[in-house]
């Protein structure tokens, strides 16, 4: 995985927008655009159906902002890196708390687009060397086996058909990693070093 391209969706209801934030990562080796989505409601559907790694998002949107985005496509059990874009940087707190992975001001610049690739890729290094981490002993085989596929991003469905196993089994290694391993919630454990 580590030498697989970073999958990302451009999200920004403003055409120019998303046609310059393109060009800047096709700058950046490693980037591949699964899709350029300009309408809230089928960005959510194009991000659960596509899985990218990184979501580069438009806090500022009609019908639908960026924030409610992300609340809708976590409903659904999936959780990309969510990279904020955005002209008003009085949304940076709303961002942080979201979680989100990093908060870039248009016109984003090439130096601070490309220093926020390399920080996610450090981190998912840390995350992919984390599956054989100390703290992790405690799990079975299969529960390793499960995260490093939520680590990989996958929903409970996919993973249990990776596996060869019922979406419940995946649910119960699911539940039991969580308690092992002392964290609240996946996006909690998504979030370890």
């Amino acid at each position: 995985m580590q030498n697989e391209n970073i999958k990302c969706i451009i999200i920004d209801d403003e055409l120019d927008i998303r046609e310059r934030l393109e060009s800047l990562l096709n700058k950046i080796d490693g980037i591949e655009i699964l899709s350029k989505e300009g309408i809230p409601e089928e960005a959510v559907e194009k991000v659960i159906e596509l899985k990218p790694d990184i979501v580069f998002l438009d806090i500022e949107m009609p019908r639908m902002n960026g924030l409610d985005m992300v609340s809708k496509i976590r409903k659904r059990y999936f959780y990309p890196t969510f990279i904020f874009v955005t002209a008003y940087n009085q949304y940076a707190i709303k961002a942080i708390k979201k979680e989100a992975f990093d908060f870039l001001l248009k016109p984003v610049d090439i130096e601070e687009l490309s220093q926020t690739i390399e920080r996610y890729k450090e981190k998912r290094s840390k995350n992919i060397q984390s599956i054989n981490n100390p703290r992790f002993d405690c799990l079975s085989g299969r529960e390793k086996e499960v995260l490093e596929l939520l680590f990989r991003r996958l929903t409970s469905n996919e993973i249990a058909k990776t596996l060869f196993i019922s979406k419940t089994t995946v649910d119960t290694h699911r539940r039991n990693i969580l308690e092992k391993t002392g964290v609240k919630s996946t996006l909690e454990l998504l979030s370890l070093k």
